[in-house]
């Protein structure tokens, strides 16, 4: 590993965009992050994403994983080819591009790849509420206990729109966030800020999930101690809980740590959250991050219960493609653990145009016109960098 230390954050952002330039103006592909509570962000670039069908997280070399939201898709991982830490003014290089040159800076021109076949139509209001309503009469009739559809908004940019700009805007905003960008001719670009962990495993082999759903907005200067909830998301985010537990069940795992709910802040929301942690070294379970994705994915936070009947309530009601949206994406064995999210408050890069995405828990208890008010809250966490 070698340091760069350049003179101002100016020549950081140039260098960092020159070698996004060079990477995709030859074809490669690019991803980047900056894991909650971090001040360091991560670029990995690589000559293209390897398509996995089956994911043994702890086979994988140093990179960048994305799956989509259909569990039976392949995988996208980005081996990390060339790989660059940014904090402040100084970039430390751990695998070396070979033509890497901050003393001949200059800024290639490139465009950000858009995959090809994602034309689809946004959804109205009453298109989604009658969604809602078609899930509560499913729950009704006793074939769901829970379903979360989702909806889709379109936008024009900015002419002046940059997505490296944005990602440092959602880096400022959100940084209790996993912050990303990935893009690649296979992939399209995306660009989020996911407060949702689906699974983390570090060094010490602690092993790490939660349970996040409920959604309020968060009002400035309230203690978030005092914050109350509706039964109705109590009742939501108990159904994560109920999964995860049932999940554990299954691989026959008891030693595990639960803490929650507490209410929890995630940018301009709220969110109910539970936090499990297992020991894998004491359990003698090094692969348990790997069982755990396949048995996760995709939750009940994103999907619904019981799984098969919330999955075919969606491909009938659903007129649009999820793709990366709800899917998981993180580093995988870098900086000492893998780290994957729920890919949410997520955007599609569509050239001039950006495709946002947004979903809403619905159980016996709720409400189709709140449920479409809490999809714009969700949106509006996106929609606010790219109109700031």
């Amino acid at each position: 590993m070698r340091e760069i230390v350049l003179k101002d954050r100016m020549q950081t952002d140039l260098a960092v965009r020159t070698m996004v330039g060079q990477s995709l103006s030859q074809g490669h592909a690019v991803a980047m992050w900056r894991l909650p509570g971090s001040e360091v962000t991560h670029l990995i670039t690589c000559e293209k994403p390897l398509l996995l069908t089956d994911i043994a997280l702890e086979e994988l070399s140093a990179g960048f994983l994305a799956g989509p939201f259909d569990s039976t898709a392949k995988k996208f991982f980005f081996p990390g080819d060339v790989h660059v830490q940014i904090e402040r003014d100084t970039l430390r290089v751990i695998r070396e591009p070979h033509d890497l040159n901050i003393a001949g800076i200059r800024l290639p021109a490139f465009q950000w790849p858009v995959r090809a076949g994602v034309a689809c139509r946004e959804t109205t209001a009453l298109e989604f509420i009658q969604t809602v309503r078609a899930g509560l009469g499913a729950i009704e009739a006793g074939h769901l206990e829970k379903v979360v559809p989702s909806r889709i908004r379109e936008i024009e940019l900015p002419p002046d729109g940059d997505l490296l700009m944005y990602f440092q805007l959602l880096v400022a905003r959100y940084p209790q966030a996993l912050v990303s960008l990935v893009s690649s001719t296979a992939t399209g670009t995306w660009l989020g800020a996911s407060p949702e962990l689906l699974v983390s495993q570090d060094q010490a082999g602690t092993f790490r999930t939660v349970a996040l759903a409920g959604t309020q907005p968060y009002v400035p200067g309230t203690d978030i101690k005092k914050i109350s909830w509706t039964q109705k998301d109590i009742e939501e985010q108990a159904f994560v809980s109920r999964y995860i537990i049932n999940c554990f069940k299954k691989i026959r795992l008891r030693e595990y740590e639960e803490h929650g709910p507490r209410t929890y802040r995630a940018g301009n929301l709220l969110h109910l959250k539970t936090e499990y942690t297992v020991d894998t070294k004491a359990t003698h379970f090094p692969e348990l991050a790997s069982v755990m994705l396949k048995l996760l994915h995709p939750t009940s936070a994103v999907c619904g219960m019981p799984l098969e009947p919330a999955l075919a309530f969606l491909r009938t009601h659903e007129m649009h493609a999820r793709d990366l949206y709800a899917g998981f994406i993180g580093p995988v064995d870098i900086a000492g653990g893998t780290h994957l999210y729920v890919n949410l408050r997520c955007m599609q890069w569509l050239g001039g145009r950006a495709r946002l995405y947004a979903g809403a828990g619905v159980t016996a208890d709720s409400d189709p016109a709140a449920e479409w008010n809490e999809t714009e809250m969700k949106i509006n966490t996106i929609l606010k960098v790219l109109h700031a």
